[in-house]
């Protein structure tokens, strides 16, 4: 029975096989579209596009365009060719305004853009346009099932750009530019008051005022150890129990110590 069982399988596969072929090498639209939606539906999404992408010429303003366009979409998206299948869902979306998939197509092409958004150390371009387009789709179905996970999404990118701008900033303590370090931390707590990186961007202009005023000719050291204080008092106000707390309380006696010979 098992044999059997095989055999059949077998014999499946390799009619299921030349059926391709056959389609690949036909000229009727037809049976091009009948077996690329099986391949479709068997989850044989590589194979499927090499259909589309035969016939989608052909299929503009067919009954059976609807379909063939959303099942192209898609199996760019299952194979993760996401600007190709970007692109096919908003030609989707701006097709067939009145499809019951209109909400899914819309949705799932402006989460491409959110696939292509690189590395935070690359440029954002992709990712600023994937927030762009993600607002868009939110925009215009508040209502929708995917909601939720769109919100996520653009909270992830944001996120990733506020490290980008965090990592640029904290560079200039990195390499020593302590002056250039506390304007462009500064800059980067104002410009983003409730990012998850302020705590460390505090910390690193404590750092970067401590280094400036330790290092400082006297003549600026009083003033800059002050700051440097209020530094710390303003990493200390936004979180008592700062993972910093260590390094800081040291930072902060030695502030104290310096500060002694100027009350002489």
């Amino acid at each position: 029975m098992k044999k059997i069982l095989v055999l059949l399988a077998f014999s499946f596969a390799l009619f299921s096989c030349n059926e391709y072929q056959k389609a690949l090498k036909s000229e009727d639209v037809a049976v091009k579209f009948d077996v690329a939606t099986k391949q479709y539906e068997a989850g044989k999404y590589s194979k499927a596009i090499r259909l589309f992408e035969q016939i989608a010429p052909a299929y503009k303003g067919k009954p059976s365009a609807e379909k063939m366009f959303y099942m192209y979409s898609q199996s760019l998206y299952k194979t993760k060719q996401y600007y190709l299948a970007g692109y096919q869902f908003e030609s989707f979306a701006a097709s067939y305004p009145r499809s019951q998939k209109i909400e899914e197509a819309s949705y799932l092409g402006a989460k491409c853009f959110y696939e292509l958004s690189p590395a935070y150390s690359l440029d954002q371009t992709d990712t600023n346009k994937a927030i762009e387009k993600l607002q868009s789709f939110i925009d215009e179905y508040p209502e929708s099932q995917y909601l939720a996970e769109a919100n996520t999404l653009v909270k992830s990118l944001r996120e990733k750009l506020e490290k980008k701008a965090f990592e640029i900033a904290k560079q200039y303590n990195t390499i020593s530019d302590y002056k250039s370090a506390i304007i462009a931390l500064d800059n980067f707590i104002q410009n983003y008051p409730g990012t998850p990186f302020k705590e460390k961007a505090l910390f690193y202009k404590l750092d970067s005022s401590y280094q400036l005023a330790i290092n400082s000719v006297p003549s600026k050291m009083k003033e800059r150890l002050e700051n440097a204080k209020t530094a710390y008092n303003n990493l200390i106000k936004f979180n008592n129990n700062t993972e910093f707390k260590s390094k800081a309380d040291d930072m902060l006696a030695k502030i104290d110590d310096e500060l002694k010979q100027f009350s002489k």
